[in-house]
């Protein structure tokens, strides 16, 4: 009796609404044509067909897809929302069900931060909330945009999006995370952002959840939400965004189930179901013209009102134009022919909502339907153009609330221990691993609070990450004792606490004293990782400010801005102007290196303006596929670009300082020339290669016996004072000879005409210069100076005494000198008998590091905020003073070849520079461009006879590809 009691109310205070309600918003004649044509040909059953938009999934059975079947071809359902599933099988069973109807489906589904909200194989973006950080609104419109274009790609015309409700309520249990935050301005400015970008591309937003699911404390699924305040507050803030979206053309919305006593006054009636809301509210009061869904039909704030099919027919005269998730079609079919009968149901009611939904099925193209390409979905959906976006929003959210003493961005890393603990119950591998990209970061991980503190002791700095599992529902609380742990450690050293999860898991923080920075990364994933590691170490500066309050300490909108410091960071291609399809072709080149044995195995790394965008390694440590295989973190014997990564820029600074001249002669810089034909040479002419120096000697050679072997007059096997310059594994070398071997280039001959000719002599003698000049020995010089300040904390010599020897592969197995397999000694002979530090050769570093160093130099001596050497000092070493001549060198630098045949691929400019060794390394940069480009290998193993490396071209043709790959 009440069900009928209720159509009775409906009637009497609609009928009258109902005469007047005459759709005729009609885009264009055509549109209005055609939606006259199709209702006019639709019996009443296929009318009342289009109203229902019904459940779908492709990741159930042929028996759930038979009924789909079923209610299409036999009640003529006018749309489907799909749910769980993949794309590849929606979009088949979209192209099925789109054939066996008469008129086309409406296709919907709620994906508020992308597909994957329902698919699985589908691409994720932030969540709302995240979004909520971001200040630059043009992102969110641009991620609105590829929202739309992957939606389509599966045949979608409804994306159930933006969440327009204020999240004022951070005990929500089913909003939260999807909402755009707690200010009513910030939620609307994203909303409509966010709606821009779906609609202009094609696909209908919708605002929801009408009148507003922010300030709720139950879940409408579960049961019926109740919003307890006047108009006056509805108005000013749940309605604020609803109003500004229709002003600027939003096309549809969604219902709650909600009681609102001040909008609603039947006790526990929906607002999705109040004839006084969805009418005269929504379409009278507010004067909304486009399409209105009621939320899901089978969630207990409404199914718990009224059963199945009498729902349905009490929501459409509520004034709803769309039935969502209905329960029971057939018998809501029944319900609304019984009511047409009764006249409780007119036809101008009917004809008002059917037409609306026609004529948003014009325009959407149904008119001119086809089916969905299958090819090639799940790669279109997951391309990699939509990373570049997710870096950029990720930049721009991730936020700093609090940062004493401007601890963030942490800059003086030569004077920082910093340790990193974990919690949370997620992964935070990413984020470590980018962290210690920056510096050597120490994990420290104990099961008892005693004994961290005590292991916390030795460090300056301790990051904290907590990680939680990256669910929008998912509880982020910190567990009591990670709360206890947390306070001991902010109490006893120097904090950041960096929390990958939702901003309300702060309100567990009750005191933040003793925390001297927080970083708000908001998601635990890969970008967001990423970002928040470049933040803390100053690749980028923080700009997000948080989309809510947390408890009484940080208010809405706070965020500080931290500074850049110009460290290499990260990105994608695309974001700094470079094609990722074009750069992929490297992997062909390297691939093909290894394949024909042309080195074991390969690290490349390409940057563009302070981005790292590619960074690869291939193959194995030999050619032993059960070996090791080549990690980014592994570290390379780097040969000759020891030259310029270590002796150079300690020259250049010396120079700086204005205690080193170019004109410098020999025999001042070391006395031991002073008295030999060489005492006139001055250092210009020592980094220009053009000293008329020979090539090299071969000192090794004058250690070895009669069988070729090292000599006992030379060499022990155990070290000792007399002998403590170790060559090789148990090879240790007389304390005198690398005294012998400066001696023995005083006493060379030198060439009889000046032009260049390559020479490692130069660079022997200036570390000897160096050491002399400082008093330290160039590895602790280059480490004090460069290195640790850099952050290069896995370039160094000797890296066996730092480094495992399963993170080194092999340079040669030795059948001439040492006779063992040289792994974590330097090939070089001659820097091997300097103790393995030497001017020329010596130096071990991966393509990370390298690529710091290579930066420091295109930022003309700055890196992390610190300035090394001057702007004027770099362009004066960066210079190819004779070129005319015919010599390309810069002082010290390499520079692209003046002839066909050099160092590169003959497609760089002019003011590039860098350098290449002979174990198969090359790391070059070009100021015009940006970019810094890093190869290392380890060619010269198994022997280092044939360079086919360098014969095939195999790092000129990767750096062409890189040339190619500029798009801008």
């Amino acid at each position: 009796m009440r069900f009928f009691a209720l159509l009775f109310l409906f009637a009497l205070q609609a009928v009258s609404a109902q005469q007047a309600m005459v759709f005729n918003d009609y885009k264009s004649p055509a549109e209005k044509k055609w939606t006259d044509s199709v209702y006019n040909s639709f019996s009443f059953d296929e009318r009342v067909g289009q109203l229902f938009m019904v459940a779908a999934y492709s990741n159930k059975d042929s028996a759930h897809v038979k009924g789909i079947d079923r209610l299409i071809s036999d009640y003529k359902i006018g749309g489907l929302i799909f749910f769980q599933g993949g794309p590849t099988r929606q979009a088949k069973l979209t192209n099925r069900f789109q054939k066996k109807s008469r008129l086309p489906l409406f296709i919907g589904i709620d994906a508020e931060w992308g597909l994957s909200m329902r698919l699985d194989s589908t691409y994720r973006y932030p969540w709302n909330m995240t979004l909520g950080a971001v200040q630059d609104l043009s992102l969110i419109e641009k991620q609105g945009y590829q929202m739309a274009e992957q939606a389509k790609r599966v045949g979608i015309h409804f994306n159930f999006a933006p969440v327009l409700d204020i999240n004022t309520n951070p005990d929500n249990p089913i909003i939260g995370n999807r909402s755009f935050g707690e200010d009513k301005n910030n939620v609307t400015n994203r909303a409509l952002a966010m709606m821009r970008g779906i609609q202009s591309n094609g696909v209908y937003a919708t605002g929801k959840h009408f009148p507003g699911h922010g300030d709720t404390a139950t879940d409408s699924h579960v049961g019926l939400p109740a919003l307890p305040f006047d108009k006056k507050r509805l108005d000013d803030v749940e309605f604020f965004p609803y109003k500004k979206l229709f002003a600027e053309g939003l096309s549809s919305i969604m219902v709650a189930h909600l009681s609102v006593p001040s909008l609603e006054p039947t006790p526990n009636l929906p607002t999705s179901l109040s004839y006084n809301v969805v009418t005269n509210i929504v379409q009278r009061d507010l004067g909304f013209k486009g399409l209105i869904f009621t939320d899901a039909l089978n969630m207990k704030g409404a199914s718990g009102y009224m059963q199945p099919g009498e729902i349905d027919l009490e929501a459409f005269l509520a004034g709803n134009d769309v039935l969502l998730f209905a329960e029971n079609v057939p018998l809501a079919i029944e319900k609304f022919r019984q009511a047409y009968t009764d006249t409780i149901l007119t036809e101008e009611r009917l004809q008002f909502s059917v037409k609306k939904i026609l004529a948003y099925k014009y325009r959407v193209g149904l008119n001119k339907y086809k089916p969905i390409d299958l090819k090639g979905i799940n790669q279109e959906l997951n391309a990699s153009k939509y990373d570049d976006l997710n870096y950029q929003l990720y930049e721009n959210a991730v936020t700093v609330l609090k940062n004493e003493a401007e601890i963030v961005p942490i800059a003086e890393l030569e004077n920082e221990k910093i340790a990193y603990v974990k919690m949370g119950d997620d992964d935070g591998a990413n984020y470590l691993a980018t962290l210690q990209k920056y510096a050597d970061v120490t994990e420290v991980k104990e099961d008892t609070l005693t004994v961290l503190t005590k292991k916390l002791k030795e460090y300056s700095t301790v990051v904290v990450g907590y990680h939680k599992a990256d669910g929008a529902w998912k509880k982020h609380d910190f567990s009591n004792k990670e709360l206890e742990w947390l306070d001991t450690i902010a109490k006893n050293k120097r904090i950041i606490l960096t929390v990958f999860a939702k901003p309300y898991t702060l309100n567990k923080i009750k005191d933040f004293k003793n925390i001297e920075s927080v970083v708000l990364a908001y998601q635990n994933n890969s970008f967001a990782q990423t970002v928040a590691a470049e933040i803390v170490f100053g690749a980028l500066g923080s700009k997000g400010k948080t989309p809510v309050s947390i408890g009484t300490t940080f208010k809405v909108n706070d965020g500080l801005h931290t500074k850049q410091i110009n460290r290499l960071g990260f990105t994608t291609p695309e974001n700094v102007g470079m094609s990722s399809a074009k750069l992929s072709n490297i992997d062909l080149i390297a691939e093909r290196a290894i394949k024909e044995k042309m080195t074991p195995g390969i690290q490349v790394l390409v940057a563009r303006r302070g981005k790292i965008i590619y960074q690869k390694s291939f193959g194995y440590h030999t050619y032993d596929t059960k070996d090791l295989k080549v990690k980014d973190t592994d570290i390379y014997d780097v040969a000759s670009l020891t030259k310029m990564l270590s002796t150079l820029p300690n020259i250049m600074q010396l120079y700086d300082k204005g205690q080193l001249k170019l004109d410098e002669k020999l025999g001042d810089m070391l006395p031991v020339f002073s008295r030999t034909d060489k005492k006139n040479i001055v250092l210009k002419d020592m980094l220009l290669h053009q000293a008329r120096f020979q090539p090299w000697l071969p000192f090794y050679q004058q250690t070895l016996d009669s069988l070729k072997r090292p000599d006992s007059l030379y060499y022990r096997k155990m070290y000792s004072p007399e002998f403590p310059h170790q060559v090789a594994e148990n090879l240790f070398l007389r304390e005198d000879y690398p005294t012998i071997m400066i001696e023995k280039i005083a006493e060379s001959k030198l060439l009889a005409k000046k032009e260049y000719k390559y020479s490692d002599f130069s660079f022997i003698l200036l570390k000897e210069f160096l050491e002399v000049k400082t008093g330290k020995t160039l590895d602790v010089l280059a480490d004090q100076a460069f290195f640790k300040p850099l952050g290069a904390n896995n370039t160094t010599y000797n890296p066996l005494r730092k480094f495992d020897m399963s993170a080194i592969p092999p340079t040669e197995i030795d059948n001439y000198f040492r006779y063992q397999t040289i792994q974590g000694y330097v090939h070089d002979m001659a820097a091997a008998m300097q103790d393995g530090v030497a001017g020329h050769a010596g130096l071990f570093s991966n393509a990370q590091d390298v690529a710091k160093i290579m930066q420091m130099y295109l930022q003309k001596g700055n890196y992390g905020g610190k300035q090394y050497f001057s702007a004027k000092t770099f362009d004066t070493f960066n210079t190819c003073y004779e070129c005319k001549e015919g010599n390309r060198r810069g002082l010290g630098f390499d520079k692209p070849q003046i002839e066909k045949s050099g160092p590169t691929c003959g497609c760089v400019s002019k003011a590039s520079f860098g350098h290449t060794g002979f174990t198969g390394t090359m790391a070059w940069a070009d100021p015009e461009t940006g970019i810094v480009y890093v190869f290392l290998s380890n060619r010269t193993y198994p022997e280092a006879g044939e360079n086919r490396l360098s014969k095939e071209n195999i790092r000129e043709d990767i750096q062409k590809v890189i040339q190619e790959a500029i798009i801008e």
